[in-house]
């Protein structure tokens, strides 16, 4: 444990004359956490408290411990005789054990003072200014404590529709849409994650065609989820091949007709193409909305798996079933006793939360919403030698959620004896019924970093890798000190118990994270591993609607396709989900989100120009002339430069020909080999080239600068908006320098406001004929705002590959996830 340290007023606690309430109280008895070295690793970056210089104020035990007893502490509002040393105890067991597990808002800040609770947040977006920027202030708040946003903008008045007090005209729901993702890029959520939101429109809003749309660009948009809200009507129309009607939502009044097979076509084409737009089946949600009498739901939290109504909010946890197998068979007494403490543990959240926004807390206390869920379902099928892709698998996820169902609504029982029922109880659809603490109980939520902790599979998705490499990030420059390897413990244990396990069938394993291709593993355990993207999407579907069956609210889960899918196949799936009764759908086709769409190039001997509305056109009139790059010669000077970018620190080395000119740039990023590398690199490699074949510097720099990514870095006098603009800044300095005697420290000041903080920083690489810039790869601390969370495969932590899985990108190496 280390000594203690000085705590920033941002970190500080719920005090007494510790760290934390509890410390002083906490048994020396209790046994230590089970987690394996991956998990531990994962806690301390993201979940001890630390002190000022990031040293761990908490051991994991400690973590537990503090969780377990604040959330405990909420009894004593309901009997002060309550004893709440010994239900903290057993919450300490419940998730020192992994066998359950709060989201992440819970685990993180239980006991710490600024810190929301809850993971899921829907907010309302009226059609005022007032009402639309209420919302993306309440917005940043939810945010900065750790929250994700949906929202419906069904609401707002469609493009090109006048504005009654100005006689303006309205720039519609994508225009605001853009405002809200700037923000929401801008605010770090508990200096964790940056802020994910879902954007839901009804598929009868007159702008619908832009939404479905407004990703295909694959740049627009990055911190938002979107997902159309498709009725039962409309549903029945696209079979019929009938049209529809679109409805302006301000005047209530018919504006077009569309077809609704032609629509529901453009839907798929796009979700092929890049995963969005999602549907939500919004009809199928209200029909299980408790509370009718206070609204629909029109909108879900970012991942789709909690419809809430305007201004509600909940909290989630996850049991992990990957420890409930014992001799083959699964425990249901264990499996019940952990339901009911989870029960009671997420309705104390509702309690003991704090709420950024007033509405907030009122709604959520009046219906006590919580969503109780499941990870390890991979394992616990591989555990009783049972594939993923059989029907004997749909019929255990019915059997497992059907028993956490009613127990868990058994013990919601419990509790309104106790406690009261939900204080909308009475406006309810239970209002004639036993009373039941709240109003909604099952979810099906991303387990993205909470599986890692966990030891198992995330959620009720298929295994995604068996085995791969992994690097520690904690040495103080953000290298890795350590590479791991990480192996799925259910496939160690049986293919140890089985008896082909071996170091060189490992090695092949690491290679692909699979073992379809592998001699040494029979049929039979080739389907019991079978990965996610070996999976038929056809399954995929069943295994969702068996779960949804279940559900109170809904299933968060990724359908995958192979690359080679075809629309008609995607198409396929989202008839299936309809009529299986899931509550909405997202696909992912293996690849899609990185190929880039086309906007500029080179046709034959044309040239491709665009035009002011960026629509494509040949430009006939110029003859293409080849230009030839001068060779390099063997010896050529120049300088670095050290800039700070959204992606972390570049290094951007420029090179001099003999009359002073720019002549070439090398460009250094991340890890060797890496996205952010490669694409920098690439970048670099076309201006060298663009450099040596006589091209203008000035007219790269215009090229360049204002190029804006999806995570611009602030500096004392602007932004960094891209490692391109980055690049075009540092390039116009250098052609400058000699006008504008522009000193080196001044930029620096200017683009790099940390370095004003310590001046005894070296702002500068020393200049030289390479680039052989340091490796620069930076803290954990520092990386926590970095990447392109909406297309890149990059993780922006330790640069791995993301998998989009559970409806949610998430990193299997560092414990990432944009969902959390």
């Amino acid at each position: 444990m280390a000594s203690q340290k000085k705590i920033s007023p941002k970190l500080k606690l719920n005090l007494d004359e510790t760290h934390w309430p509890g410390k002083n109280k906490m048994p020396d008895d209790l046994s230590e956490p089970i987690l394996s070295d991956n998990a531990r690793e994962i806690l301390i970056k993201r979940y001890l408290i630390k002190d000022d210089d990031g040293n761990p104020l908490e051991s994991p035990k400690e973590l537990f411990w503090r969780v377990a007893y604040y959330i405990a502490a909420a009894d004593l509002k309901y009997n002060k005789k309550t004893d709440h040393l010994k239900l903290a105890r057993e919450y300490y067991q419940l998730i020192s054990t992994t066998d359950f597990l709060p989201n992440s808002p819970t685990l993180r800040g239980a006991g710490r003072e600024i810190h929301q609770l809850s993971a899921c947040f829907v907010l309302p977006i009226e059609d005022t200014m007032d009402g639309i920027f209420t919302t993306l202030h309440d917005m940043a708040l939810i945010h900065k404590g750790g929250g994700g946003t949906g929202f419906s903008f069904g609401k707002l008045r469609p493009e090109g529709d006048i504005v009654g007090v100005t006689g303006g005209i309205a720039g519609g729901p994508i225009s605001f849409m853009r405002i809200f993702d700037s923000v929401a890029q801008e605010v770090m959520q508990g200096g964790v994650r940056v802020g994910a939101n879902m954007g839901i429109l009804p598929i009868t809003h007159p702008d619908i065609q832009k939404f479905i749309n407004c990703k295909k660009d694959g740049a627009s948009f990055r911190n938002f989820n979107l997902s159309v809200a498709v009725t039962d009507d409309f549903m029945e129309r696209v079979e019929k091949g009938e049209n529809y009607d679109l409805i302006n939502p301000r005047t209530n009044e018919k504006m077009d007709r569309l077809n609704a097979k032609e629509i529901f076509n453009e839907i798929i084409e796009n979700a092929w193409t890049n995963g969005d737009p999602g549907i939500i089946f919004i009809d199928s949600m209200n029909r299980d909305n408790p509370t009718p009498a206070l609204g629909k739901i029109e909108s879900t939290n970012p991942c789709g798996e909690q419809p809430l109504l305007p201004y509600e909010s909940c909290n989630l946890g996850s049991i992990n079933l990957s420890r409930l197998v014992t001799l083959d068979k699964i425990n249901w007494d264990k499996l019940k006793n952990i339901v009911h403490l989870a029960v009671r543990f997420l309705d104390n959240v509702i309690d003991v939360n704090k709420y950024a926004v007033r509405e907030v807390e009122k709604i959520t206390k009046a219906n006590r919403k919580i969503g109780l869920g499941v990870m390890g379902f991979a394992d616990m099928l591989a555990q009783l030698e049972i594939p993923y892709a059989s029907e004997k698998a749909v019929v255990l996820a019915q059997k497992v959620m059907g028993f956490i169902q009613r127990e868990s609504q058994n013990a919601s029982h419990q509790l309104a004896k106790k406690r009261g029922p939900f204080p909308n109880f009475k406006n309810s659809i239970y209002a004639k019924k036993e009373p039941i603490r709240n109003a909604t109980i099952t979810t099906i939520a991303p387990t993205g970093t909470l599986s890692l902790i966990g030891g198992c599979s995330g959620g009720i998705e298929p295994f995604f890798a068996l085995a791969y490499k992994k690097k520690s990030l904690f040495n103080k420059d953000g290298s890795a000190s350590l590479e791991q390897i990480y192996v799925n413990q259910t496939f160690e244990n049986i293919a140890k118990k089985i008896g082909f396990y071996s170091r060189d069938l490992l090695e092949k394993v690491i290679d692909t994270g699979s073992v379809a291709d592998l001699k040494e593993v029979s049929k039979k355990y080739k389907d019991i591993f079978a990965t996610a993207g070996e999976i038929d999407p056809e399954w995929h579907i069943k295994m969702q609607a068996a779960f949804q069956t279940h559900v109170d609210n809904a299933v968060s889960k990724t359908i995958n396709f192979a690359n080679k899918a075809t629309i008609e196949d995607v198409k396929n799936v989202y008839l299936t989900a309809y009529k299986t009764k899931c509550k909405g759908i997202t696909i992912y086709r293996d690849g899609s989100r990185d190929v880039q769409v086309l906007t500029k190039g080179k046709h034959d001997n044309q040239i491709i120009k665009t035009t002011p509305d960026n629509d494509l056109i040949l430009d006939t009139s110029i003859t293409h002339q080849k230009l030839a790059p001068r060779e390099r010669p063997d010896k050529i000077a120049g300088m670095t430069y050290k800039v700070i970018t959204g992606y972390g620190n570049m290094y951007v080395t420029i090179n001099e020909d003999e009359f002073g000119d720019p002549f070439e740039i090398f460009t250094h990023i991340g890890k060797s080999g890496g996205f952010f590398a490669a694409k920098a690199e690439a970048i670099s490699r076309l201006i060298s080239l663009a450099l040596r074949s006589g091209i203008d510097a000035h007219e790269i720099v215009d090229q360049l600068k204002g190029i804006r990514g999806p995570n611009p870095a602030w500096g004392e006098k602007g932004m960094v908006l891209s490692m391109p603009d980055a690049i075009g800044q540092i390039l116009d300095l250098h052609i400058k320098k000699n006008q504008e005697q522009l000193s080196l420290d001044n930029y620096q000041k200017q683009i790099n406001p940390e370095n004003l903080e310590n001046p005894n920083q070296e702002n500068l690489i020393s200049a030289g004929s390479n680039n052989d810039a340091p490796d620069n790869h930076q803290s954990a601390e520092k990386l926590k705002t970095l990447a392109d969370l909406g297309d890149a495969p990059a993780c922006p932590e330790c640069h791995e590959v993301l998998e989009l899985g559970e409806g949610c990108l998430k990193c299997h190496f560092c414990g990432y996830s944009k969902c959390a």
